[in-house]
């Protein structure tokens, strides 16, 4: 008999931004880890990490700071993401994460892509280190379309490198580790289709690095946020067809005048449609009577329980990849970021539809739900999308890529 031996128990340090479409996925995969035995600990602003990781993580803190990245869309939202967000954040927790990493030792470091403090303490106390890629902006590269843009980020990072005292000779991009990345999708909707696929790969930018591995989504309990048990169950109608809509925490106030758009294009379908609305309270007290509107709501017990048929969301990567999983189609209104290309590569898979976040009149909205409520394309491509999230792996397969990167 073959005896598998398990692999030695692993310290690992996960250095990610605070920001729950980065978070969540991250939370699955620590949890993986956890029940195999390895211990995890989280570098970054404590007030932030704790009620979205539970009172059970090992938090090493780096102290807090308010970070606003300004609302914009195309090279201004990349420019903005960089120069007002990622490169702040990593000066002024880098000195943080680099005590951690120094004391407590780690294995391996997993450095999310937009908290580049992790890869470069890593580099800089000779640890192991990993990258994490919960959405496509920089896999899919959609700055590769502006040159210049390209240069300045690259300006940006070579900056950092040295300001945390790295030789420029052995510059390594601290977006893209040597040894592993991991992307918390499906190649599809980075715009890389598997060999032998009949559609067009309609790449945002160039192939993806060879050290990165899509393991499909990860996803897992929330221990803060709102439970089941509080949700109002009884008020969801069985006569409804009912769908979700959620423009994602950082997006709510940028997005009032779209959710009150769409609040119009499902008074308009009230006959038949119910929807479960999340929004700031400056949309909740407008709201039309049948709409069931919430500040928060526990997006994967809806899902999980069948309670939706359809998701309208901005398009980031993590709700996508929700509602995929579970087979459910999706309206898309991207803002900004990679929301537009995840958005087209949904649309192109053919398991949603793209509408136009600034100027979608109501028509329009209640014209793409009650689409993919009523036509069975997109939910069929919905499910082939999630057969193929299945068989990517989730967070076993990215937990044992780690452990074979720790060696």
């Amino acid at each position: 008999m073959t005896v598998t031996a398990r692999p030695r128990t692993l310290r690992l340090l996960f250095v990610v931004p605070p920001l729950t479409g980065h978070l969540h996925p991250a939370l699955a995969l620590a949890a993986e880890l956890s029940r195999r035995g390895h211990r995890v600990a989280w570098a970054g602003p404590e007030p932030v990490l704790r009620p979205v990781l539970g009172p059970g993580a090992l938090v090493l803190p780096t102290g807090s700071r308010l970070f606003r990245e300004q609302a914009a869309g195309g090279a201004a939202a990349i420019r903005s993401l960089w120069r007002d967000f990622v490169v702040p954040y990593t000066r002024f927790t880098l000195p943080a994460v680099r005590r951690a990493v120094a004391e407590w030792r780690p294995d391996l470091v997993l450095a999310d892509q937009h908290s580049p403090a992790g890869a470069l303490a890593a580099q800089r106390e000779g640890v192991a280190w990993a990258g994490f890629a919960p959405s496509s902006m920089e896999l899919g590269r959609p700055p590769l379309a502006d040159p210049e843009l390209v240069h300045w980020q690259e300006e940006l990072l070579h900056d950092l490198w040295r300001r945390a005292g790295l030789d420029e000779a052995g510059y390594t991009d601290p977006r893209f580790s040597p040894r592993l990345i991991l992307a918390a999708t499906a190649p599809e909707l980075l715009g890389v289709l598997p060999p032998g696929a009949r559609e067009p790969a309609m790449t945002a930018g160039e192939p993806l690095p060879a050290q990165c591995v899509a393991v499909g989504p990860l996803l897992t309990d929330r221990p803060n946020r709102p439970a089941a048990a509080d949700f109002p169950w009884d008020r969801l109608r069985e006569d409804r067809r009912r769908v979700l809509v959620t423009m994602g925490t950082l997006s709510a106030t940028v997005a009032e005048d779209f959710l009150l758009r769409t609040a119009k294009a499902l008074d308009g379908a009230a006959d038949r449609v119910q929807a479960v609305v999340a929004a700031p309270p400056s949309v909740l007290e407008r709201l039309p009577d049948g709409v069931l509107g919430l500040p928060e709501v526990p997006v994967l017990e809806l899902l999980r329980r069948g309670a939706v048929e359809a998701v309208l969301c901005h398009g980031g990567m993590n709700t996508v990849c929700e509602a995929l999983a579970y087979g459910v189609p999706l309206v898309l209104a991207p803002i900004r970021h990679d929301q537009p290309i995840t958005a087209a590569r949904v649309g192109a898979l053919g398991a949603g539809v793209v509408v136009d976040f600034a100027t979608a009149e109501p028509r329009g909205i209640r014209e793409a739900l009650l689409t993919v409520l009523d036509d069975p394309g997109p939910r069929a491509a919905a499910r082939r999308i999630a057969d193929r999230f299945t068989a990517l792996g989730g967070a076993p397969r990215a937990a044992d890529l780690l452990e074979e990167c720790a060696g």
